[in-house]
C-alpha cells in the first residue's frame, strides 16, 4: 500500500517520487523484458498510473473530511448540499463537512439551521422565528401571513467584515424550508466588561 502521506498530500497528477506498484514492464513477454526501449518506453505509462493506483489504495482517506485534500473538500460537500467557501480556513471547511450528515438529518429545522451557521461562521448565532403558519380558505384572495420576513438569523461575531454576507444568506436559504422568507443580520459582538468595586476597610 502506498504511503497515506503521500497520495492525499498531493493532487491527482504526475509526482515524481511517486513508484507504480505495478510496473507494466513486468507485465511484458520475456522477449521485450530484455529491451531497454521498450522498458524505457512503458516506463512512461507507470508515471502517469502511479497517482491513480496511489488514489485508489488511499480511497478511504479522500472521504474523511479530516484527511481528504484541500480541493476534495467541496466534492464531499456537495453530497449532502453543503456549499463551501475558499475564505474560510482549511479547519472550518473540514468542521463543516465532518458535521455534513449531522446536518443533513436535521436540514429544515430551526437547530440544524442554528447549527450549521455557527459551524460556518464561527460567531454566536441568534435564531428568531415565529413557528406559525397562516392558511387561508377564500378562493383566489389574497396570500396568507405578512410580508415580512418569518426568521431572522443575526450572527454576532468580532470582526463582521470576515464574515462574507451573501454566502451566508445562500447558506440560509439552502438550510431553511424554501417557503420561508428570512432575514441574515451580522452584527459586531459587544465586548463585556466587568466592573470591579474596590473598597478601603
Amino acid at each position: 500500500m502506498i504511503a497515506t502521506s503521500t497520495a492525499v498530500d498531493h493532487k491527482r497528477g504526475l509526482v515524481r517520487t511517486l513508484a507504480s506498484p505495478h510496473p507494466l514492464g513486468q507485465s511484458l513477454p520475456a522477449l521485450y523484458q530484455e529491451d531497454d526501449f521498450t522498458l524505457r518506453f512503458v516506463s512512461a505509462f507507470d508515471a502517469a498510473l502511479a497517482p491513480i493506483f496511489a488514489a485508489l489504495d488511499n480511497f478511504p482517506a479522500y472521504l474523511d473530511p479530516w484527511l481528504a485534500p484541500e480541493d476534495f473538500l467541496e466534492w464531499l460537500g456537495g453530497w449532502f448540499g453543503i456549499v463551501l467557501d475558499e475564505s474560510w480556513s482549511l479547519a472550518r471547511r473540514r468542521a463543516l463537512v465532518s458535521r455534513a450528515f449531522e446536518f443533513y438529518r436535521m436540514r429544515g429545522t430551526a437547530s440544524g439551521l442554528k447549527e450549521q451557521v455557527t459551524v460556518l461562521s464561527g460567531g454566536t448565532v441568534e435564531l428568531h422565528e415565529t413557528g406559525g403558519v397562516a392558511t387561508s380558505t377564500t378562493a383566489g384572495g389574497a396570500l396568507p401571513g405578512s410580508p415580512n420576513f418569518a426568521v431572522l438569523v443575526r450572527v454576532k461575531v468580532d470582526d463582521p467584515a470576515t464574515i462574507n454576507l451573501a454566502r451566508l444568506d445562500a447558506l440560509v436559504m439552502a438550510a431553511k424550508p424554501a417557503h420561508v422568507t428570512h432575514k441574515v443580520e451580522i452584527v459586531k459582538r459587544a465586548e463585556v466588561t466587568d466592573a470591579v468595586e474596590v473598597t478601603s476597610g
